[in-house]
């Protein structure tokens, strides 16, 4: 299978503007984040998506790959949708992974990755199971429920009680090419605007979204706290 992993970087972030292109001890984020994924040897091809000049000239000047793309995209899904139309190759597997994310573990995008080799998945996502209750209590963390078969049932914000097995959702996705397409052409459903997760938007169209397990946590850059926890916290990983 020939997979396309893109990592999706606009500047103008609301919480923290111009996250991309911060110093990270030495490296900016989104080279961090690029050399992340290219440890990953399943993976056939990354490329950047941004709508900015200067991203796009910093990720040439450590030879990445990048393309440009509207300003206009409400979402990172659709502006990797943008790139596959935009490139000549063609793709079995898309492989959306966030631009705020330096620590990733590639070991992530293989689990993704490999579970196409089961041609019934469509989208293929990540969930972790969660251990402290003020994370199961935090609405920022999205979690998701699944069913027997690892098909999502559920992605939401909020949890009414404290339940046995609660999963956080690791927010990386895979598609295959064509399933990328399609739901790029969605209307936005009531429940995704209500939630504020494009994910319930495909569920209530009738797509199906694997889930498989990790036990590697997400990173995710979106403030300047967070920032000073990966300093603080997870040194030893910023080679």
């Amino acid at each position: 299978m020939r997979s396309l992993v893109i990592i999706p970087a606009r500047l103008n972030s609301t919480r923290f503007p111009g996250k991309p292109l911060i110093n990270i001890n030495g490296k900016t984020m989104i080279q961090r984040v690029y050399e992340q994924v290219k440890k990953c040897k399943e993976i056939t091809d990354i490329i950047i998506a941004t709508d900015d000049t200067k991203i796009y000239d910093h990720v040439k000047s450590f030879n990445g790959s990048v393309i440009m793309t509207l300003e206009t995209h409400i979402s990172g899904t659709d502006r990797c949708n943008e790139v596959v139309k935009k490139v000549k190759k063609k793709y079995d597997i898309i492989v959306n992974v966030q631009g705020d994310e330096p620590i990733i573990n590639p070991k992530q995008i293989s689990n993704i990755i490999n579970c196409f080799e089961d041609s019934s998945n469509e989208i293929v996502t990540l969930a972790k199971k969660i251990s402290l209750n003020k994370i199961i209590e935090d609405p920022n963390t999205v979690k998701v429920s699944f069913n027997k078969k690892m098909i999502a049932t559920s992605f939401y914000r909020t949890q009414q009680k404290i339940q046995k097995n609660s999963y956080k959702h690791i927010g990386i996705y895979g598609f295959k090419s064509e399933i990328l397409s399609q739901i790029c052409k969605l209307p936005y459903s009531e429940n995704e605007v209500k939630n504020k997760l494009e994910q319930l938007r495909w569920l209530d169209n009738g797509y199906q979204i694997k889930i498989a397990k990790t036990d590697f946590d997400s990173i995710a850059i979106d403030t300047k706290k967070d920032l000073n926890n990966l300093l603080e916290n997870y040194s030893n990983q910023l080679s």
